[in-house]
């Protein structure tokens, strides 16, 4: 059984693990962001970063999945 599933679960567990380590990268720019005297414009800017880095990821396993299903 485990076999038939299997690039099933790796796809699942290599999204589970990207996704935990965009949330370890965003804990680690926080703490940096606080501790440092960073202004309000360049968190903004380093946010934004992150954010679309996270954002382009979801965008390209959205774009996968359509393009594999044929729609």
């Amino acid at each position: 059984m485990l076999a038939e599933y299997y690039e099933q679960i790796e796809v699942l567990v290599t999204n589970f693990t990207l996704a935990i380590l965009f949330l370890l990268i965003g804990l680690a720019i926080r703490d940096v962001l606080k501790r440092s005297a960073v202004p309000k414009f360049g968190q903004i800017i380093v946010w934004a970063v992150l954010f679309l880095g996270c954002f382009g990821f979801i965008a390209k396993g959205i774009i996968q999945v359509l393009w594999e299903s044929g729609v």
